[in-house]
């Protein structure tokens, strides 16, 4: 990684691109480019058959300056330092303050390109690219410019374990501002390597993390508490903080026992879902209207019905 300060006074992290990356992503150029200079030279052939000697070597050397030289040129200019080989690789050029080229860079890097790898085969290219610290060939020191790689793998990014859930919101009043990154970074980094390591080396280890965390926040470990489990329980803490002001205090109400959350137990977890085992009450339903009473015929009244209830509609006589 290259720290890049640009004028406004930013670092930027950029990852100059290594010898056999360029090398691929100039072949790849250089096929394309002669591939299209053949071509152009055989049609130029067929159409100045009829000219004289000194005219074809005229037009021969104007189309080899064209194609082999002007052609690079154009496309690193339009594309802001992206060829096809780079395209293909992954690769782009940009200037020292880690900006865009324009024209002039091009220009320069394409005139030294004739020398640094057409006539010399790439040799000259290669060696400059090897005792540079940051790969570059004489064309990048001229004219100011650095090939950096655009396409970087992702790290696969592990998750830290839970802390036992007897340790969850015991570290809910401990001062972790004093705590500065780089120590958060290699808990995390024990946390999730602690199954790989050897147990007295990962015993070590935590204890020396704890000791630092302990000297940070100026309060020790409760007793009985192993040192990889106060570091557990110390991270999840952190990560409820961050999650809190991230999301607010209304989506964050801790589950005991759920990892990285604190608080009391209740029944919303820490991104305002339900949490496990969970049911929530149903509503009673409105109650329905009572049913209407069945007609039964006494049989005093000569089978006429028993009074109902009025419902507006009239039998027939």
């Amino acid at each position: 990684m290259s720290d890049v300060v640009t004028g406004d006074a930013v670092v930027l992290g950029l990852q100059p691109a290594r010898l056999p990356s360029r090398a691929l992503a100039v072949l790849i150029d250089l096929v394309v480019v002669w591939a299209v200079y053949l071509l152009v030279t055989l049609g130029i052939a067929v159409a100045t058959a009829s000219l004289d000697e000194a005219a074809v070597m005229a037009v021969s050397i104007a189309s080899f300056l064209l194609i082999l030289v002007g052609a690079p040129i154009a496309v690193e200019t339009l594309s802001h330092g992206r060829s096809l080989g780079k395209l293909a690789c992954g690769l782009r050029v940009v200037r020292d303050d880690g900006g865009p080229i324009r024209f002039r860079h091009a220009l320069v890097r394409g005139a030294m390109g004739v020398v640094e790898i057409l006539m010399t085969f790439g040799v000259v290219a290669c060696v400059a690219s090897l005792v540079s610290e940051r790969g570059r060939r004489l064309g990048d020191v001229f004219a100011g410019t650095l090939v950096v790689r655009e396409r970087i793998p992702a790290a696969r990014v592990l998750a830290v374990p839970p802390p036992p859930p007897w340790l969850v919101g015991r570290f809910a009043g401990l001062d972790l501002s004093a705590v500065p990154e780089p120590l958060w970074l290699e808990i995390r980094q024990y946390l999730t390597r602690a199954r790989e390591l050897d147990p007295v080396v990962g015993r070590r280890l935590a204890e020396r993390l704890a000791d630092e965390l302990v000297a940070r926040t100026g309060t020790p470990p409760p007793p009985g508490v192993p040192a990889d489990a106060y570091l557990a329980g110390v991270t999840a803490e952190r990560q409820t903080r961050e999650a809190r002001r991230a999301f607010g205090s209304a989506g964050v109400t801790g589950v005991a026992g759920i990892p990285g959350v604190s608080g009391m137990p209740g029944a919303v977890g820490a991104v305002g879902m339900p949490a496990p085992g969970f049911v929530p009450p149903v509503a009673p339903s409105p109650a329905a209207p009572p049913a209407a009473a069945p007609v039964v015929a006494s049989p005093g009244d000569g089978g006429q019905e028993a009074a109902a209830p009025a419902t507006g509609f009239a039998p027939p006589a």
